[in-house]
């Protein structure tokens, strides 16, 4: 690696919630260098959270990370001629990252009309432990809980 790594940047709170973890998430949804419509797109969702749920949008959001981030995943490693899944503990700014990535992953492969209602029944099924980006989360579990054998290789 030349160089030395490039330092992690402050992100500055979103303008409506003044939440640092909803700006990363319009970052996320962001497409083509367009942060107005990531924005547009995720303060719809949170509208459509609020008028079906009658919740506070921010806390429906904040629980269905917490819902979807992944405490344990699985990273391959060769050992002796042959590749091992082996489990490791997700740190804390990781966990946030997968959650943010495999929900908009999910509402984007939805079939629903605007990628505003995706999202938010993306998050409302997260809420409820349904939807696809759940599922991933269970899988990742699955696949770590399988491998567990090969724990005492992490290093």
């Amino acid at each position: 690696m030349r160089g030395k790594p490039a330092p992690k940047r402050d992100v500055q709170p979103d303008l409506r919630y003044h939440n640092v973890m909803v700006a990363r998430f319009i970052s996320h949804v962001l497409q083509r260098g367009k942060k107005r419509l990531a924005e547009q797109i995720v303060y719809g969702a949170f509208d459509r959270i609020q008028k079906k749920s009658g919740k506070d949008p921010l806390g429906i959001f904040e629980e269905a990370m917490r819902i979807i981030a992944p405490t344990v995943e699985v990273k391959s490693r060769r050992i002796g001629g042959a590749n091992y899944q082996i489990p490791i503990e997700v740190r804390g700014f990781r966990r946030e990252t997968l959650a943010m990535r495999w929900i908009i992953d999910a509402a984007r492969n939805r079939s629903a009309k605007s990628m505003e209602e995706a999202l938010a029944a993306e998050m409302l099924d997260a809420i409820a432990q349904t939807g696809e980006a759940f599922k991933k989360k269970e899988d990742v579990r699955r696949m770590a809980e399988a491998n567990r054998a090969f724990a005492h290789f992490a290093s």
